[in-house]
Order: C-alpha cells, then sequence, then structure tokens
C-alpha cells in the first residue's frame, strides 16, 4: 500500500518528523511516553500530543542519572532530552506508572530546562470502589494544569471533539486488527507495526485519513486469502512497548505471523471506546479504569492472564512470545504467573528480552526458528 511508506518514514525518524509538524502548523507539542497519557485532553487544549521513543543512540549523558539497569527506553529518551534533540517540546507529561518512569520524572524536571514539566499521579488499584473517582479528580487537576501551562481554556465542547476523533482512530485501528485475523496476508506485521506506531506520533486528523484509507483497502482486498499461507502457525506478541519492527519479519520470514497482541503499543494502546454524553472527564476517567491493564496496574489477581488467554483463543494462536525489555521489573514480575497460565492451557511460549536499540537478528531467527519447530511436534 502506497500509504505505508509514507508511515514507515514517519515512524523511523519522529523527532524529524515532530520538527516538521511544528514548523508547519505552528502547534505545541507535548511529550509523553505512557498509554496513561490523556491524550484527549491534551489535543482538546489544541497542543499535539506525541508519545517518545529512544532514537537507538548509544547511552553517553544519561548514563550519569540514570543506573545501567534501567530500562533503555527510559534512558534513550533521557539521552535525547539532555543532548538537546528534544529542544522542540512545549512541555512533558508523566503519568506514574513503574518506579524508573517516576524517578525520570525527578530527573527530567531538574536537568531538562525546555518546555513546562506535569505530573499526573494515577491510581495503582483499579478495582476499587474509590478508584474512579480518583481518577476522575485528577484528570480534572491535569486540565487545570494544563490550560494554565498553555494559557487557554480546555472547554468541554473541545473534548467531545477530541474523543470523538480518538474514537474513530481506536475503531479504525481495530478494524485492522479484525480484518488481519482472517487474512494476515492483507497487511504485514511490520506494516501494522508502522501504522500502530504512527497514531501516536502523527497530527491525529491526518493520521486518521490515512487510517481510513488503510482500512478501506483491506476491505476490498478481504477474500483474496493464500489458503496455505494462512496455514501458516498463528502467534502473539506480548509484553510492553515493541520498538523491534524487524521481530515481524523474522516470525513471517520462518513460516509464521503476529495473529495478534497484547502491547502498550498495539492493541492496549487502542482499546476501548469513550462516550461523548456526560461529563467528558468522567468519560475518559471510565476508559482507562475498564480498560485492560499493564504491570504498572492492578486489576485482580488474574485479570492480565485472562485477557491473554482470551486473546489467544480469539486468534486461534499456537503460542505467545513474550518480548519483554531488559531490566522492565513490572513485565519480568508478571512473566512467571502469565507463563504458569499459559503452561495449565498447553499453550507454549518463548521468551525474549530485547534492548530499545537494534538486537541481532541471526540470533533473535534462530530462536524464533526452534520454537517454531516445537510447535510443529505439538
Amino acid at each position: 500500500m502506497k500509504q505505508m511508506k509514507e508511515l514507515a518514514g514517519i515512524t523511523g525518524n519522529p523527532i524529524a518528523y515532530a520538527r516538521r509538524l511544528q514548523e508547519t502548523s505552528g502547534k505545541k507539542i507535548i511529550g509523553y511516553m505512557c498509554s496513561y497519557a490523556p491524550e484527549e485532553i491534551i489535543h482538546a487544549a489544541g497542543a499535539h500530543p506525541l508519545r517518545l521513543f529512544g532514537s537507538g543512540r548509544n547511552i553517553l549523558l544519561a548514563d550519569s542519572h540514570l543506573q545501567s539497569y534501567c530500562c533503555s527506553l527510559v534512558r534513550g529518551v533521557l539521552e535525547d532530552a539532555l543532548a538537546g534533540n528534544l529542544n522542540y517540546l512545549t512541555g512533558m507529561i508523566f503519568p506514574h506508572t513503574c518506579d524508573t518512569v517516576q524517578r525520570l520524572s525527578d530527573i527530567w524536571r531538574l536537568n531538562v530546562p525546555e518546555g513546562f514539566h506535569l505530573d499526573i499521579v494515577l491510581p495503582v488499584k483499579l478495582d476499587t470502589a474509590d478508584a474512579c473517582q480518583y481518577l476522575i479528580d485528577v484528570l480534572h487537576r491535569f486540565r487545570d494544569d494544563l490550560g494554565k501551562a498553555l494559557q487557554t481554556k480546555i472547554s468541554d465542547d473541545d473534548l467531545r471533539k477530541s474523543i470523538t476523533l480518538y474514537n474513530n482512530i481506536r475503531n479504525n485501528l481495530q478494524k485492522v486488527y479484525e480484518l488481519r485475523k482472517s487474512n494476515p496476508d492483507l497487511l504485514s506485521g511490520r506494516d501494522v507495526y508502522a501504522l500502530v506506531k504512527a497514531a501516536m506520533i502523527m497530527d491525529r486528523e491526518s493520521y486518521l485519513t490515512i487510517l481510513q484509507a488503510v482500512v478501506g483497502e483491506m476491505q476490498k482486498a478481504t477474500g483474496t486469502a493464500d489458503n496455505k499461507k494462512n496455514r501458516r502457525k498463528r502467534l502473539i506478541l506480548s509484553g510492553g512497548i515493541c520498538s523491534q519492527p524487524d521481530i515481524y519479519s523474522l516470525v513471517e520470514d520462518v513460516g509464521a505471523h503476529i495473529a495478534g497482541d497484547d502491547l502498550c503499543t498495539g492493541s492496549r494502546y487502542f482499546a476501548g471506546q469513550i462516550s461523548v454524553n456526560g461529563d467528558p472527564i468522567t468519560a475518559i476517567a471510565e476508559r482507562y479504569v475498564k480498560r485492560v491493564v499493564c504491570p504498572a496496574k492492578h486489576m485482580g489477581n488474574r485479570s492480565r492472564a485472562e485477557n491473554l488467554l482470551h486473546l489467544v483463543k480469539d486468534c486461534h494462536a499456537d503460542g505467545v512470545i513474550f518480548m519483554l525489555l531488559k531490566f522492565c521489573d513490572p513485565h519480568a514480575f508478571d512473566y512467571p504467573y502469565l507463563k504458569k497460565a499459559l503452561d495449565k492451557e498447553g499453550l507454549p511460549c518463548l521468551l525474549l528480552e530485547v534492548e530499545d536499540q537494534p538486537q541481532a537478528q541471526e540470533q533473535m531467527k534462530t530462536r524464533i526458528e526452534a520454537f517454531l519447530e516445537t510447535l510443529k511436534t505439538l
């Protein structure tokens, strides 16, 4: 598809895209690092929400502030900030999730002079009676603080317009995933990666136009499946962020494909719709409380395992690849219990620990090939 070439260029160099967007539109750009960032509120303020990813450069400056056993994503983003590569940001917001991101917030406030800095202290337990009301109060406070920082008033009408836009984006991304369930050859895994990542980088109105065009082309091509190819093994990719687009190509090269994912740069990012009725802040909070949680949040002792098992069943998957950032403690703590749940159902899995920099492709390919060989014997 012609749209995918444009998206690949944007996702390959988000910093260049953000600089161009700022120069051409004059929009204020607000950085964030987590799918719990309330993008609708940022967008309603007339600013551009931009998810930050490590640039893959060597870590030099950040090592004087963060230990080497902190995850490479956090260290990489701090490296870009200290090197001046993020000086186009008008501000940076930090939803409190893992310990490392919370510490990054403190380091950022003290060492990065550009732009304003806002924390969003979200509840950790989301299955309590008071969690939603607490979250509503936090988001109201964030709305006020952001409005003051940007010297603007964020109206309910502006919020509803932004909610409608984001609902359309989420709905169309869900269509992409649904279409690929029955025919994965409609769009390569690498293109799916670029499509979802672009949703966190691009101007959202421009992105929705491209996304709708992609969905339209996929719908036209439905029914052209290669039945032989569709007998390939189907895998689920699970973890936090996926900064390794090559894994999709590696899986496809060895005769399988990624049928679905449980990633915060994948299905967890666009899961759930937001009501356009009533108080918009309450509606945003309700989506966060109801959506599938990451390991930094708590929603019962089995919610993540139950969701993963449901995903495997829904996608008719043969196994799961856990792709975890090295030194990401929340995901590492969850892995044994998730593996135990898969083992109980007779579902094989593979654990890959990666850095937020290019990996040794041949080594990763060999491990995936070996995993697929075990699937053939089951």
